[in-house]
C-alpha cells in the first residue's frame, strides 16, 4: 500500500509540475501540435527523375508546388546545417515548431512562397518574393535598418523572411512566418518528399483573390487539387521570366 501511495505522490506531483510550466509558457503546449500530413509527393526534375542532393546548389533556389497543383513554394539549400526545434508564432495557428534542414547534412528547406502580407507570389511572367543570397537592406520591426544576406524579400512591400530560422519575420509588414513545408529525406535513395505543412496556412485566402488567375495559368479546373504521388522542382530564375530584386 505505502508503494502505491508513493506512485501516486510521484504522478500527481509531476502532473503539478506539468501543469505549471505550461501556465507560465503556454507555447510549451502549442509547440507541440504535429504537423499537417498531405498527400506524400517525390520532387522530381523536368525529366520527371528524383531530385537529389547534388541538384540542390547552395543559394540556387527552387519552385515547386505543394500541396496544392497551383500553391508555389521555395526548396533552398542554406549550405549550413539548420537545426529543428525552434518555436515560431503564427498569426492564424498559434505557435508550432519548425522542423530544421532536411539532407544530408539539415541543410535543405522549404516553404511556401506564398507572401503572408499581400499573398505576393512568384509567377511564370513575374516574381516579387525571391529567395536572396546577396545581402538586402531592410527595415526591422523597431524601423532600425539592417543587412542581411540569405533572406526570403517580397519587393511588394518590403516583408523580410529568415528561412534559416524557420522563415521567422524580420522586418516589413508581414504578421506571421511562411509556412513551413515538411521535408522527408530518404538518404538510402538521396530523394526528398513533401509530406505536409507547418505554420500558417493561407491556402483560402490565396484560391479566393488568385483563383481565376491560378485555373488560366496553370490550365486547370480545380486550383485545389492535391499534388499527385511526384511535383515537379524548377530553378526560379527559370520559372519566373522576371525575378524582381529591390
Amino acid at each position: 500500500m505505502e508503494k502505491l501511495n508513493s506512485t501516486r505522490r510521484t504522478f500527481v506531483k509531476t502532473c503539478v509540475t506539468a501543469a505549471s510550466a505550461v501556465a507560465a509558457n503556454p507555447r510549451l503546449l502549442a509547440s507541440s501540435a504535429p504537423v499537417r500530413s498531405y498527400h506524400r509527393s517525390l520532387i522530381v526534375d523536368e525529366n520527371g527523375e528524383p531530385i537529389g542532393s547534388n541538384a540542390l546548389k547552395a543559394d540556387k533556389p527552387f519552385i515547386f508546388h505543394y500541396p496544392f497543383v497551383t500553391t508555389p513554394c521555395f526548396l533552398v539549400n542554406l549550405g549550413k546545417p539548420l537545426i529543428a526545434g525552434r518555436t515560431l508564432q503564427s498569426a492564424t495557428q498559434g505557435s508550432y515548431t519548425w522542423q530544421g534542414g532536411a539532407g544530408p547534412e539539415n541543410q535543405i528547406v522549404a516553404f511556401s512562397a506564398i507572401c503572408t502580407h499581400k499573398l505576393s507570389y512568384p509567377t511564370k511572367t513575374m516574381s516579387f518574393l525571391n529567395y536572396r543570397s546577396e545581402k538586402v537592406r531592410f527595415v526591422s520591426h523597431n524601423q532600425g535598418t539592417l543587412e542581411q544576406r540569405q533572406l526570403i524579400y517580397c519587393c511588394s512591400e518590403r516583408s523580410a523572411y529568415d528561412p534559416a530560422n524557420g522563415a521567422e519575420v524580420l522586418g516589413g509588414p508581414a504578421t506571421q512566418p511562411l509556412a513551413a513545408v515538411e521535408l522527408e529525406y530518404e538518404s538510402s535513395t538521396d530523394r526528398y518528399y513533401a509530406t505536409g505543412t507547418r505554420g500558417g496556412e493561407l491556402y483560402d485566402s490565396f484560391f479566393e483573390k488568385f483563383g481565376f488567375r491560378l485555373a488560366l495559368d496553370h490550365k486547370v479546373v480545380d486550383v485545389r487539387a492535391s499534388v499527385s504521388d511526384q511535383t515537379l522542382a524548377v530553378p526560379h530564375d527559370l520559372y519566373s521570366s522576371n525575378t524582381v530584386s529591390c
